[in-house]
């Protein structure tokens, strides 16, 4: 009888440590989010001549997390994304992203925001929407600039 806990117990931890690599997996696919804060994307769009695309997302919000789940994670939506923004997804509400809200007039969530290197404003879009309406904001975004 232990000898059959055991066995279960080491099949349902394999399969856990699977299933998590595979979700690993999924996600190198789409958009890679820098880990850095406001600032410092400014700088680094500058020294990479690209623009700064903004996930204003908070945690509560549903449509946030579907984007999240899907649209974000595609990898033509990442392929297009990583080569031509550096991208954020800012908490708007914590203090960067209450000051980011108050600059850029967020008012809804998800939006997105599509910005020069210096911060300027070049499209705001808001609302969940399908990888190719997706892509087409950050392709009228980058004509626009």
């Amino acid at each position: 009888m232990k000898k059959l806990q055991i066995v279960t117990l080491l099949l349902f931890t394999t399969l856990f440590i699977g299933l998590k690599s595979d979700t690993t997996a999924v996600q190198e696919d789409g958009i890679k989010f820098s880990h850095i804060d406001f600032k410092a994307a400014k700088a680094l769009a500058k020294k990479q001549n690209k623009l700064i695309f903004i996930d204003a997302y908070t945690t509560w919000c549903g449509p946030c997390k579907l984007m999240s789940r899907t649209v974000f994670k595609e990898k033509a939506v990442g392929d297009y994304y990583n080569e031509h923004f550096i991208n954020l997804k800012v908490d708007m509400e914590t203090v960067e992203g209450l000051s980011l809200s108050k600059k850029y007039s967020v008012t809804g969530y998800p939006t997105f925001l599509y910005l020069k290197p210096d911060g300027s404003l070049i499209k705001k879009t808001m609302g969940a929407t399908n990888s190719s309406k997706f892509i087409g904001y950050a392709k009228s975004a980058r004509k626009s600039q």
